[in-house]
């Protein structure tokens, strides 16, 4: 026998289904936060039922007799996809979170698939689909189905005022005090998240590039040529370097070189998509916005209008996010231009050839930027050669609810171990060069990673409630050769536990290439004043 029902009603049943089935990281939140008393019940009880009644709200605002069925199918199947996100790593999807999905290569979003997300997809997403495709709709003329919209509307919007007043206390605190933990429910704060997305793609259409540095000049007295390789690495934590204190050696190699390691240095963003394009621009973490970083040029394009520099990006990772789209960019992901892969593409392989492009550079500075798979998640164990697996046991798995935190951890610090590895590589091929170049290397992460303390796992979460693991990145600083010796590497040391910021990328950059430029600023420039480049 076919089931039956009017679209008011199962409007209602389908929100019901959605706060039991859907939201069960959101009541763990607010479990955490309010002890299971006879009035904290109550409160919840309260809030359970209010967001029974927004999601109601939501779906009759859009629902339409013509394309209901599909419209809920499609709840259903990202909700599935969302639960799982949240329920599994503590990952908020909000708009910043949207652009992130928009950025990724299909090997990154691979990574994060195995048995459980399929599960989740089939349990919570299809089964209900088909069932709500079995429903035979009862439909009334469209003055009866428009007063029944309006009256379950209203009477949805009266339930909820007259819960949030009844506990207006709880309410208030809960909305001024945990209010992260809103980001939490589903699929209402993904609904807000991608009309916010939607519609600053809509409204602020990128037409032209403004351009910006077109002053910048190199000095006609810097007769030396720089080398300079800027490492921007992928998810590596600055407490999981053991130049910074991490009990676990996991710097071997860099440590026996004259290095400088910065150890309170915090991200522009907690995602590639964010912090890779706020690094290279004038903006920073304040004025920062997607839509700035796309409608102006960056610190490539600055270099390249000295029309002094040679400007390369080799990238590892999924691409440059739009830092790199003027300019020479080599994509070394795959076997076409990496010589070395195994499982995976290594970050190594972007040094071949390096030798031969700074050879093929008889004049003019020369600017690489060399972007690292590095740390990426969750699929850790892929990120380094077996070699590399010093710290035991590991997570030889992307399904990380298999794991325990040791493992995780483990595996994540041999990604680390390799990373110490490669910087080695770099600085190596720099010395090579230091008889005819002023060499420095720069390396430095796009965001951290969370590694389970909390509950929380990835990266990702909104700036303002990240926690220090995502937020908190490595840098490191090898100079060479005449540079080196035009240091005051002392007063540099002295400097290292500074805070600092993606902010001082830009200038410090510039200021080590000695461009002079209207856009650069000699206060968020690391090495003013310690090198004669930044004098």
């Amino acid at each position: 026998m076919k089931l039956k029902t009017t679209q008011v009603k199962l409007t209602l049943y389908i929100s019901i289904f959605f706060v039991l089935l859907y939201n069960v990281t959101f009541f763990k939140k607010v479990l955490s936060v309010y002890n299971l008393t006879l009035i904290n019940i109550l409160f919840i009880t309260s809030l359970s039922i209010v967001l029974v009644c927004v999601i109601n709200i939501l779906i009759n605002i859009f629902r339409s007799k013509i394309y209901f069925k599909h419209l809920i199918v499609i709840l259903f199947l990202v909700s599935s996809i969302l639960s799982y996100v949240m329920d599994n790593f503590g990952v908020v999807v909000d708009q910043t979170m949207l652009l992130n999905v928009e950025s990724s290569d299909y090997q990154e979003m691979l990574d994060l698939f195995h048995v459980r997300p399929i599960l989740y997809f089939l349990l919570l997403g299809v089964l209900p689909s088909v069932l709500i495709y079995k429903i035979q709709i009862l439909h009334n003329s469209a003055k009866v189905e428009f007063l029944s919209r309006i009256k379950s509307i209203g009477s949805s919007l009266i339930i909820a005022i007259l819960l949030i007043f009844s506990f207006s206390k709880f309410y208030a605190s809960f909305f001024r005090e945990h209010k992260p933990i809103r980001y939490y429910t589903n699929p209402t704060h993904f609904i807000f998240a991608a009309g916010k997305y939607v519609s600053s793609l809509l409204m602020n259409p990128i037409t032209s590039i403004a351009k910006v540095g077109t002053d910048a000049v190199i000095p006609t007295d810097d007769v030396d040529r720089e080398l300079i390789i800027l490492v921007v690495g992928e998810t590596a934590r600055s407490d999981r370097f053991s130049l910074n204190g991490y009990s676990k050696e996991t710097n071997p190699l860099l440590k026996k070189e004259e290095i400088v390691s910065f150890p309170n240095v915090l991200s522009c963003g907690t995602s590639t998509a964010v912090s890779v394009p706020c690094m290279f621009s004038k903006f920073g973490r304040d004025n920062y916005s997607d839509e700035k970083a796309k409608s102006h040029e960056n610190l490539l394009d600055i270099l390249t209008h000295t029309k002094e520099v040679n400007v390369l990006w080799r990238d590892n990772n999924s691409d440059s996010k739009g830092v790199a789209v003027r300019g020479h960019y080599e994509d070394y992901k795959s076997p076409t231009l990496n010589t070395s892969c195994d499982v995976e593409c290594r970050d190594e392989g972007m040094l071949v050839g390096l030798k031969e492009y700074i050879k093929s550079k008889p004049t003019g500075d020369i600017f690489i930027v060399l972007h690292q798979m590095g740390n990426h998640g969750p699929a850790y164990y892929k990120r380094y050669p077996k070699e590399f697996e010093k710290f035991k046991p590991t997570c030889q798995t992307n399904a990380l609810e298999k794991c325990t935190n040791e493992e995780i951890g483990n595996t994540y610090d041999n990604a680390i171990l390799y990373t110490d590895y490669f910087l080695t590589q770099v600085i190596k091929l720099l010395k090579e060069h230091s008889n005819k170049f002023e060499t420095a290397m720069v390396y430095v992460s796009d965001h951290g990673e969370s590694l389970g303390e909390n509950g929380i796992y990835l990266h990702g979460l909104p700036y303002f409630m990240a926690p220090i693991e995502q937020i908190k990145v490595p840098l490191i600083m090898w100079f060479g050769g005449e540079l080196r010796e035009d240091m005051d590497f002392n007063l540099l040391k002295q400097r290292k536990s500074n805070n600092y910021s993606h902010d001082n990328i830009f200038h410090t950059m510039l200021g080590l290439m000695e461009v002079e430029v209207s856009e650069y600023n000699e206060k968020l420039d690391i090495l003013h004043g310690v090198s004669e480049h930044s004098e």
